[in-house]
């Protein structure tokens, strides 16, 4: 029989316990990978969509009670947008990807979308 040290045996339980977490854990890692659930995915994929047809930005500027100013501009360009994909094409494929069906009604058809 091998003798070990108090070191030693915590080592081997806390190795032991790194395994059963991932083991225990594993269920809920893989579930992220599944398929979303329609709505879901429709919400999630409308964004994208929308980047698609064109960038979103924002610009700020303003003035401090000190006489000096300050501004800032931020763009936000997907790179559907960059290449010209057709937007109703992505949210389809991004849906199809995410959920695994059709979305519900096009993309053109939803009261929501302004493109």
């Amino acid at each position: 029989m091998r003798r070990m040290s108090a070191g030693q045996l915590w080592a081997g339980l806390g190795k032991a316990c790194i395994v059963w977490g991932m083991l225990a854990l594993s269920p809920l890692v893989l579930a992220g990978c599944g398929p979303v659930s329609l709505q879901a995915a429709e919400r999630q994929c409308f964004e994208r969509a929308r980047l698609a047809s064109r960038p979103r930005g924002e610009i700020l500027a303003g003035a401090t009670s000190k006489g000096g100013s300050y501004g800032r501009v931020e763009v936000e360009l997907s790179s559907d947008f960059l290449l010209g994909k057709d937007p109703s094409a992505v949210y389809e494929s991004c849906v199809m990807a995410k959920a695994g069906q059709a979305p519900s009604r096009p993309l053109y058809a939803r009261p929501d979308w302004r493109g």
